[in-house]
């Protein structure tokens, strides 16, 4: 099932870049991590992509150190298979912290869209991949207004979590509307929710 995903996230990704010649450009990746199992799990999906997808931009909270030591522990591997692979990483303000009330978390992710926007901008990458950490929320919105603006289209794949089961992250219910391809790891939730695709367990 791990095989599926570069065969599905390959002609997604050529999408965004248009053909020069018979050669394809190197697509520009943006990854957004996050905390504890979220990373694990997206980094786990990376180890399928080949090295096309370069440079990879990593985005996290600011205050996630975690994170930003299992992504460069993974790159320093990576780049024993790929020796000219390259990668960022970037800090936004975190959008939501855990047990945050609601009415707060608004302001904080306003706030973090803020960040997320000119960042989004600079980066202007062909695809984005995420599987559910708050900070995914403001940066894929971003996206979506550098796309409404004409500026960058990008593609967003979002793959929810294998935790979730029954029901859809807070993350995943707000981008299953917004997303290119929305994808789910068990038939319960492809039953529930219809746009979604469901490729089995891939992580």
């Amino acid at each position: 099932l791990l095989l599926l995903l570069p065969l599905l996230l390959v002609p997604l990704a050529l999408l965004a870049r248009r053909r020069r010649g018979r050669r394809t450009a190197p697509l520009s990746l943006l990854v957004v991590a996050g905390s504890g199992g979220h990373t694990t799990e997206i980094l786990r999906l990376l180890s399928c992509l080949s090295e096309s997808y370069s440079p990879r931009h990593y985005i996290f909270a600011d205050s996630d150190k975690m994170s930003e030591a299992k992504i460069r522990s993974f790159e320093q591997k990576r780049a024993e298979t790929f020796p000219n692979s390259k990668f960022t990483l970037h800090r936004i303000p975190r959008s939501r912290e855990v047990r945050q009330s609601w009415t707060s978390s608004v302001v904080t992710t306003l706030y973090s869209l803020l960040y997320s926007l000119p960042l989004t901008n600079k980066l202007k990458p062909d695809l984005i991949l995420c599987n559910g950490p708050g900070t995914c929320v403001p940066v894929c919105i971003s996206a979506l207004l550098l796309g409404l603006l004409g500026i960058k289209k990008s593609i967003i794949v979002y793959v929810e979590s294998i935790c979730r089961v029954e029901t859809l992250s807070l993350s995943g219910k707000i981008l299953y509307y917004f997303s290119d391809y929305f994808i789910v790891q068990w038939p319960s939730l492809k039953e529930k929710y219809p746009k979604s695709v469901y490729l089995g367990r891939i992580v």
